[in-house]
């Protein structure tokens, strides 16, 4: 793989002019493809396998005309401080607001608040539930702004009026910290090469990359059902994999410069050795996020999808387009060690150089490693004891910002008829088979309204057919509690019971027991998956380093770090520590993907540290060095660049912080914490001292598999050959 790379870079190195015009060529096509294809909405939620979709997929037979996946939208009236929504005027206002939002052509049905019971007790609140013909995706811009004038109208009448539901989704916003951290990410990479023009470099391919690959994703929204977060995704993973690619490939590039080599030279074995590092750490993440298709959610299958193939965008460009910009720049890309006139660079140093940090480092480290080893590995512990009260749910309208409309109704509605009435459950009784259809309606009611945690049991609304019914159920608790979830598999079990007494089938579903029914088979997916990711990466690592303890020591570090990282997750998202610094303002349930998609994201993105780092180690180890010096050749040659990349990731990442969507908000500050966990405690502490603890046995691999396994020669070795280079060292056999 080494030569082949090598003869790529140089390949891309001379043709920079085609290489150049091929990816502008594909910005501009994806670019096109974007501007003239419709929004991207949010992804409807279809969990195949779940009680809850069946009972959707039920009710669409059943109740051809309910339209039971099409939006819904609540309007919620309050009357001026001292008055009533029961006052003529205020009715009126609402009447007049219900006939206005009843003519959109995609309305299925207004349900009026003073014919459909839908008043507090007190008299002041109120709500008018629409429903739509067709998903929230699908909504018309129309029918939005329909539904946001009849609002503005009522309002300006004298009402306080907020809407929730679906039909009026909020788009996330990302806020200026995302620009901050690009900002950050440039100053990191000025202060690593020491040049302005190298530092532009990996952040204009990664932004080139990722303009291709998100542009692609909003052309293909409409036909392939994307939501927003799919492009957010798809952002936040291109721009930190990207920028890392192109500065692991330009660092060594500077690197073969200050060994003499010419430049065409150095950017083939730049390519040839940092190169295959970038395809092999690419692979790992494209694994970890195309495996997310193994829980069997659509919309979280869609989203690693679209986000592995701005991966591999970032790979492709890291190996083509950055040996074509090295190429243009000629020699204002100075040798390592060399700054540029602007930076300081030419002046003679007044003392002799000393040994880098990451040097000394390491020189630490394998004097001392049983205690760096037991220290990072009891921080790391620490961190992940708040993993142990993990509550997982999905975000509701009660997590979103107190600043949208979305929140405050959600308020209004938990003020007026208590906190369950947001989650309202959906009981669907299939009495097809039944003797005695309506006795086993009645029956399914009476036994819930002996239920805890019940508050209000609608009567049965059958069919046409007269053989299925709805029963809608108001929980006394907030739909993202656990008193809630008790109560939906309390009526699963009194469903079985009753089946077994009328011939009926029972289901509960509603987006409540939707959420539940996620969490559930999110929960089940994520050991098979684990084991999945860890697996493939497994094989791959030890294709890479041919040894095997040393992908299971990469192995267990990842688990470490990911275990702290949902620790940080859950104290701050769930118990509030420090919440208010990211702007958090409800805790809740971490949110029920979190989990599965941490160990998707991070197992890739920290062995993108491990490749890069370890790589640099067993190169010197082939070469002749002894194990202990090996680790510290590894950290004098990757430790600034590996430690700049963390650095960049978790910048960027924590631009996504600032978003207005609370999952968003949740993915971004998990990314970065995991990353500052892995890459400084894992790999920057442990693995060296693990390595040195080691020693020797850390290259150990059985013959049989020596000889079984492909020789990728990430080391480079074949470039030696390649070159004719006779007064090479003789390598060691491992």
């Amino acid at each position: 793989m080494a030569t082949f790379l090598y003869k790529l870079g140089r390949l891309a190195f001379r043709r920079r002019h085609f290489v150049a015009l091929i990816w502008v060529a594909l910005l501009t096509l994806a670019g096109v493809g974007a501007a003239s294809a419709p929004a991207a909405g949010n992804t409807s939620f279809s969990i195949p396998g779940t009680e809850a979709q069946k009972a959707f997929d039920l009710l669409e037979q059943r109740f051809p005309g309910m339209s039971a996946d099409g939006a819904t939208a609540r309007v919620v009236f309050k009357a001026p401080s001292g008055g009533k929504m029961t006052g003529a005027d205020n009715r009126a206002t609402v009447e007049k607001t219900v006939k206005e939002l009843a003519s959109g052509s995609e309305v299925a049905s207004v349900a009026d608040p003073y014919t459909g019971h839908a008043v507090s007790k007190n008299g002041t609140i109120a709500y008018a539930s629409v429903k739509y013909k067709v998903s929230g995706m699908e909504l018309e811009d129309s029918t939005r702004d329909a539904l946001k004038e009849a609002a503005q109208d009522a309002r300006d009448a004298g009402l306080t009026v907020e809407v929730g539901g679906d039909a009026l989704s909020a788009t996330p916003e990302t806020g200026s910290s995302e620009i901050i951290g690009i900002a950050i990410a440039a100053v990191v990479l000025v202060i690593t090469f020491g040049s302005l023009l190298a530092a532009g470099l990996p952040l204009l391919t990664a932004i080139i990359g990722v303009g291709i690959g998100v542009s692609s994703i909003t052309a293909l929204a409409s036909t392939l059902d994307l939501g927003s977060t799919t492009s957010t995704l798809a952002t936040m993973i291109g721009l930190a994999v990207g920028i890392d690619y192109a500065l692991f490939i330009v660092s060594r590039y500077r690197a073969e410069l200050a060994e003499g080599r010419e430049r065409e030279e150095a950017a083939g074995r730049a390519v040839g050795t940092a190169g295959s590092a970038v395809v092999f750490a690419g692979l790992t993440v494209v694994i970890a996020l195309v495996g997310l298709s193994v829980v069997n959610i659509p919309m979280l299958t869609k989203m690693g999808v679209a986000a592995a193939g701005t991966v591999a965008i970032a790979v492709l460009i890291a190996l083509t387009m950055i040996p074509a910009l090295l190429g243009y720049a000629g020699r204002k890309i100075k040798p390592a060690g060399e700054k540029s006139k602007l930076l300081g660079g030419g002046r003679t140093p007044k003392k002799p150089a000393r040994p880098n940090m990451g040097t000394r480092w390491a020189s630490f480290v394998v004097r001392r490693p049983v205690a760096v080893l037991l220290l990072g590995v009891l921080g790391l512990g620490a961190a992940a004891l708040p993993a142990t009260s993990l509550e997982l749910g999905l975000p509701d309208d009660g997590s979103q910002p107190v600043s949208t409309t979305q929140r405050r109704a959600y308020d209004l509605l938990s003020e007026g008829f208590g906190p369950g009435f947001n989650g309202p459950l959906m009981v669907v009784v299939d009495a097809k088979d039944s003797a005695d259809p309506k006795a086993a309606f009645t029956e399914v009611g009476d036994e819930i309204k002996g239920l805890k945690d019940v508050v209000t049991v609608t009567p049965a609304a059958p069919n046409k057919a007269g053989d299925t019914a709805t029963i809608t159920v108001v929980p006394d608790s907030k739909p993202s509690s656990a008193t809630t979830e008790d109560l939906v598999h309390a009526i699963r079990g009194k469903g079985a019971d009753i089946a077994a007494k009328t011939d009926s089938q029972v289901l509960v579903t509603g987006s409540t027991a939707m959420n539940i029914d996620v969490s559930q088979k999110l929960n089940d997916a994520l050991l098979p998956y684990l084991a999945l990711v860890v697996g493939l990466a497994f094989l791959l690592l030890i294709v890479v380093f041919r040894s095997v303890l040393v992908p299971l020591k990469a192995a267990l570090g990842f688990l470490l770090s990911v275990l702290a990282a949902l620790g940080a997750v859950v104290a701050v998202f769930q118990w509030g520590w420090l919440s208010g610094l990211i702007g958090v303002e409800e805790t809740g349930p971490v949110m029920s993907m979190m989990p599965i998609f941490m160990v998707g994201v991070v197992f890739g993105l920290a062995m993108d540290y491990e490749v890069f780092l370890v790589t640099r180690m067993r190169e010197a180890y082939v070469h002749g060095e002894k194990p202990s010096q090996a680790v510290v050749t590894g950290f004098r040659h990757g430790a600034r660049v590996v430690t700049a990349a963390a650095v960049i990731m978790i910048a960027v990442f924590s631009g996504f912080i600032g978003s207005s969507e609370s999952m968003v908000k949740m993915i971004g500050f998990g990314l970065a914490i995991a990353v500052f966990f892995d890459a400084f405690i894992v790999r920057m502490a442990v693995v060296p001292a693990v390595l040195a603890l080691l020693g020797k046995r850390a290259w150990w691999l059985p013959k049989w598999l020596d000889r079984a396994l492909p020789n990728v020669d990430v080391e480079g070795e074949g470039l030696r050959t390649h070159a004719g280079a006779g007064e090479e060292k003789e390598l060691v056999r491992v």
